[in-house]
């Protein structure tokens, strides 16, 4: 058996905690001057970006409190990647990594990673690092039809933003010249970089603070005790191996999802064999690094909640997915919606491990249906927004789903106030859909019906990714799906989601994917059904059908 008191540490728990949030203050006062200084609504409105600070080796240490919890695990393996590139004696105090490759990255183009140096008395102790969803790279103008990754929009290798203070000129031109957004995307990457600075200060005055030279100490504890819990944590759980299979819609063709967790004392092997291959048909296709990230987020979500995310939490789980398979694509295979996928992962897990997770397993979620429109208004304005609407949450073993609210992302939905202000466009409807929740002990979250219109006198381009319109939720313990996502076109159910010719007057009408439930619905409490009854969650017709 693996001896693991080696990773149990000597320290005041006073004192690193003190520290260890006022590290985290730090990255949530980042965060918060990211939204206060952004320019697209995808990451001022949407809070599609994370904050991360890292060690002098690229280990984080801690992110801000809302940032998306995949970014946080990718950030590390991409700062290291940077650090080999272009090699730790080319860093300089005023520098400013930004790449958005989608194998170094997050996965696909949008995503830019900007990695700034700290530096103390001209020694290098760390990076603050985010990423963020940029409004747009250009390439075609689709989203989830493509071929390979060069149709996309631009890749920018590991590269230098700014040097020594001064802005690149080359890779700023390279950017701008290449996107149809210039003013939101240059604008954002500026304000990015700004916030960094604030980081770098408040970092500086942390390190006098407490008389420290590094943040490799402090590092070093909250990493090697955090693993040490997690591996307890694991070491309480029933060994074996555990398998699940789970099919989800994919694009044009079916997409198999095949698992096998093996529990060994303190630690986890998560294996992909058997999963679809890439396809070049779609660009569902999803990198290692994002299905890593992937799989990290419901074992931290059932086993330990409450810790802060930060590198010594991955270690205890090894992920397996066959090169060439959809989880683990080879380039120049298109990856742009890759979310479709890795968004089902915490499926397919949770499924596999629901009676070892216990109450902390969760039956399928309704997913994020990205919605973005984009043009010109009538003034000659070139707009570009992004909504982020999901379905309902799935239930778990004592709790009924959510209604409509991110997950496995924790973005945070547009208001459509604020589309409506920025985009030619109205939303004439946004409400949630009575019986759309699966059945069960504990009934899935409600799903909302959104329908939006064109009001302005041009034709604008609008794009949809829906997930969940051929395979619903999956529910656990004999819980039922919730209900399939549909689209509407003018009244016309869609099937194929190219971009939109979004004429005057045009509706566009979504029906998201409703919440699985949990357990048999015959053991449903009796008041649970009254009250769902009473608040328009459920009819009395659909109760009768499913619960008597």
């Amino acid at each position: 058996m693996k001896n693991i008191n080696h990773l149990k540490t000597v320290y005041d728990p006073i004192d690193l905690e003190i520290k260890w949030q006022r590290l985290i203050a730090i990255m949530d006062e980042i965060d918060n001057a990211i939204i206060k200084t952004a320019f697209s609504t995808i990451v001022s409105e949407s809070h599609d970006f994370a904050c991360i600070l890292l060690d002098e080796k690229g280990n984080s240490i801690c992110q801000s409190s809302f940032s998306p919890p995949d970014f946080c695990v990718i950030i590390p393996s991409t700062t290291r990647s940077i650090l080999d590139k272009i090699g730790k004696n080319n860093i300089n105090n005023g520098d400013v990594f930004v790449t958005n490759d989608p194998w170094i990255a997050a996965g696909h183009l949008p995503d830019y990673a900007i990695i700034t140096p700290i530096f103390h008395k001209d020694i290098l102790i760390g990076f603050v690092a985010t990423i963020a969803h940029l409004a747009d790279v250009g390439g075609h103008s689709g989203d989830i039809i493509a071929n390979d990754v060069f149709t996309e929009g631009l890749c920018i290798p590991p590269s230098k933003l700014f040097k020594k203070h001064k802005e690149n000129d080359l890779i700023f031109n390279l950017i701008s010249n290449n996107t149809r957004v210039p003013d939101l995307v240059i604008g954002d990457l500026r304000a990015i970089v700004g916030t960094h600075k604030l980081g770098l200060k408040r970092i500086d005055e942390f390190i006098s603070d407490y008389n420290l030279k590094t943040l490799m100490n402090i590092s070093t504890t909250i990493r090697k005790n955090s693993e040490y819990l997690l591996r307890n944590k694991i070491y309480k759980l029933e060994n074996g191996i555990y398998k699940y299979k789970l099919q989800i819609d994919g694009y044009f063709e079916t997409v198999d999802l095949n698992v096998k967790i093996k529990i060994d004392d303190y630690d986890i092997y998560v294996d992909y064999s058997g999963t679809s291959n890439q396809t070049n048909r779609a660009s569902i296709n999803c990198v290692y690094n994002v299905t890593h990230s992937s799989t990290m987020y419901p074992f931290k979500c059932a086993l330990v909640p409450n810790i802060p995310n930060n590198t010594g939490l991955f270690n205890p789980i090894k992920v397996f997915a066959p090169k060439g398979s959809i989880l683990n694509t080879t380039f120049p295979h298109p990856v742009q919606a890759r979310a479709k996928t890795t968004n089902n992962i915490n499926q397919v897990i949770f499924g596999a491990l629901c009676d070892v997770f216990g109450e902390f397993a969760q039956a399928g979620s309704g997913s994020i249906w990205p919605f973005s429109v984009y043009g010109t208004d009538e003034s000659k304005n070139i707009f570009s927004c992004h909504i982020l609407p999901h379905g309902g949450r799935g239930a778990m073993k004592n709790m009924d789903g959510l209604l409509p609210i991110a997950f496995p992302h924790n973005s945070v939905v547009t208001p459509i106030e604020i589309m409506e202000l920025k985009a030619p466009v109205l939303f004439e409807k946004k409400e949630l859909i009575p019986n759309s929740g699966g059945a069960g002990k504990y009934r899935g979250g409600l799903s909302q019906m959104i329908i939006i219109k064109n009001i302005s006198k041009n034709v604008i381009k609008a794009r949809i990714r829906p997930d969940k319109i051929v395979y619903a939720a999956s529910g656990l313990n004999s819980g039922l799906s919730g209900i399939k996502g549909q689209v509407f076109y003018n009244g016309e159910e869609m099937t194929e989601f190219p971009i939109l010719n979004f004429k005057p007057n045009d509706r566009i009408e979504l029906i998201l994917p409703g919440g699985a439930g949990f357990g048999k619905p015959e053991e449903r409490k009796r008041e649970l059904i009254e009250n769902d009854i009473k608040n328009g969650y459920t009819t009395k017709d659909h109760a009768k059908t499913f619960y008597n």
